[in-house]
C-alpha cells in the first residue's frame, strides 16, 4: 500500500482506465468531470471526494471499493445507507401514498442491482436500493389485483434480496430478516412458484446465522418439497440451487449423508442447464462444484483436506458471479490453513479480495483466517500484517 493514499487511488484510477483503454479525456467526458481535475486526481494532488469518487468509478464500471483501499470509508458509506433501507421497510404491509417510477424503468433499475449483488459491489448497491425498495412497496398496494400486481410482487423480491445483501454482508443481521420476511410477503402474491423457491432459498440465511443448523435442513427440504418440477432451465435451476444450498446447512449440521444426498440431486440437475444466473440465483456444474467445496470446509477434517485434493489448482470461471468466486478462495483459504497450507491459504485470500475486496473484508472466515496466518507467521511481516489489518483482524 502507498505511503501517500491520494497518490494510490490516482495509481488505481489510471489503472483501471488504461485496462479499459481509455483516454483521460474519454474519461473525464464520462464521468462528467474537468480535465484538469481527473489529471490532479489521478497524479495524486488532489483527493477525489465521495461525489467525484463515484462518478468515476461509474464511468469505468467499477464499485469505488476498487479504487480506495480505505475500508472504513466505503463499508461506512454502506452502513450510512441502512438507516434509510429500515426506514423503508417499517410499514410494508401497509398501503401509503408514494409515488414510484414507471414499472418498466424500476424493473430496469432492478436489474442494475441485481448485478451490484451478484458482482459484489456493495457501495454502488446501497446507494439505490432504499429508494428503490421504498417504490417498489409502493407499487404493490398501488397496482391493480391481477397481471400488474403479480409484476409489482416479482419486481419487490428481486429489490428486497439485492437490499438483503447489503443489510446481511454488512452485519445488519435484524435488518437482513425483516428484509427477508417482506420477501416472504411479495412472494405469494406474484403467482410464481418459483419465485417462492428463491425466497426459500435466501431465508436459509437466518439459519446460518443463528447456527441452526437442523431447523434450517428441515425448512430447505420442505421448499425443496414445495418447489415445482425441473421441466424447464429456470425451474431446474430453482431446485438445484435448493439441493446446494440444502447441502451446505447440512454440512454444517455434521450430517454427512444428508449433505451427500443434497450434493448428489444438485450435481444431477446441474448436468441439465448450463452456468448460468437463473432468477437471481448462479447455478450449474462451477457452482455445484464451489458448494462441495464449501460442504467440505463445514465439514472440516478429512473432508477438507480431501477437496483440496479434489479441487487441485481448478478456479472458479470468470462466468461466475464474483461474489460466489470470492467466497469459493475463502474457503479455500480456510481448508487450507487446517492442512498445513499456509502459504497457499494466504494467497487464496488474496485471490478473493482481488476479485470481490467488500465482500472478504465482511466475510469472518476471512477475517479469523487472516488473524490466524499472521499469528503462525510473524516473521513474514509486511504484507501478512497489511492484510490484516486492511480486513480488520489486528
Amino acid at each position: 500500500m502507498s505511503s501517500d493514499p491520494r497518490r494510490e487511488v490516482g495509481r488505481r484510477i489510471a489503472a483501471a482506465r488504461r485496462a479499459r483503454r481509455m483516454t483521460q479525456p474519454e474519461l473525464a467526458a464520462a464521468a462528467h468531470l474537468s480535465l484538469s481535475m481527473l489529471r490532479k486526481v489521478e497524479q495524486g494532488s488532489r483527493a477525489p471526494g465521495d461525489h467525484t469518487l463515484d462518478a468515476i468509478a461509474d464511468a469505468l464500471r467499477l464499485d469505488p471499493s476498487r479504487l480506495i483501499d480505505d475500508p472504513a470509508r466505503t463499508g461506512g458509506r454502506v452502513r450510512a445507507t441502512l438507516p434509510a433501507l429500515s426506514a423503508a421497510i417499517a410499514a410494508y404491509d401497509i398501503a401509503v401514498d408514494a409515488p414510484w417510477r414507471p414499472p418498466a424503468v424500476l424493473e430496469e433499475t432492478a436489474a442494475q442491482a441485481e448485478a451490484y449483488r451478484l458482482g459484489a459491489q456493495y457501495t454502488r448497491l446501497a446507494t439505490v436500493v432504499p429508494r428503490l425498495v421504498t417504490e417498489s412497496i409502493a407499487a404493490v398496494h398501488g397496482a391493480p389485483e391481477g397481471p400488474e400486481r403479480q409484476r409489482a410482487a416479482r419486481l419487490l423480491v428481486s429489490v428486497a434480496r439485492s437490499a438483503d445483501a447489503v443489510a446481511y454482508k454488512f452485519g445488519a443481521r435484524d435488518l437482513s430478516a425483516r428484509l427477508i420476511e417482506l420477501m416472504r410477503w411479495a412472494a405469494p402474491q406474484s403467482d410464481d412458484p418459483l419465485l417462492c423457491a428463491t425466497v426459500g432459498y435466501v431465508r436459509a440465511e437466518i439459519f446460518f446465522v443463528a447456527r441452526a443448523h437442523q431447523a434450517g435442513l428441515r425448512a430447505l427440504e420442505s421448499a425443496i418439497d414445495e418447489a415445482p418440477d425441473a421441466v424447464c432451465r429456470r425451474s431446474t435451476a430453482a431446485l438445484g440451487a435448493l439441493h446446494m444450498r440444502a447441502a451446505v446447512i447440512a454440512g454444517r449440521a455434521g450430517d454427512v449423508d444428508a449433505a451427500d444426498v443434497h450434493l448428489r440431486h444438485a450435481e444431477r440437475l446441474a448436468d441439465g442447464v448450463r452456468e448460468g444466473v437463473y432468477g437471481g440465483t448462479a447455478f450449474g456444474p462451477a457452482s455445484v462444484r464451489v458448494h462441495r467445496t464449501s460442504v467440505a470446509v463445514g465439514l472440516g477434517g478429512d473432508h477438507a483436506t480431501g477437496v483440496l485434493h479434489l479441487n487441485g489448482d481448478w478456479r472458479p470461471p470468470e462466468e461466475l458471479p464474483a461474489e460466489r468466486r470470492s467466497g469459493y478462495f475463502i474457503e479455500t483459504a480456510r481448508a487450507q490453513l487446517w492442512s498445513g497450507r499456509v502459504d497457499r491459504a494466504f494467497e487464496s485470500l488474496k485471490a478473493a479480495r482481488h476479485i470481490a475486496p467488500q465482500h472478504t473484508r465482511e466475510h469472518p472466515w476471512a477475517r479469523e483466517t487472516a488473524a490466524t496466518l499472521r499469528r503462525l507467521r510473524r516473521a513474514d511481516a509486511e504484507a501478512l500484517t497489511s492484510f490484516a489489518e486492511w480486513i480488520g483482524a489486528v
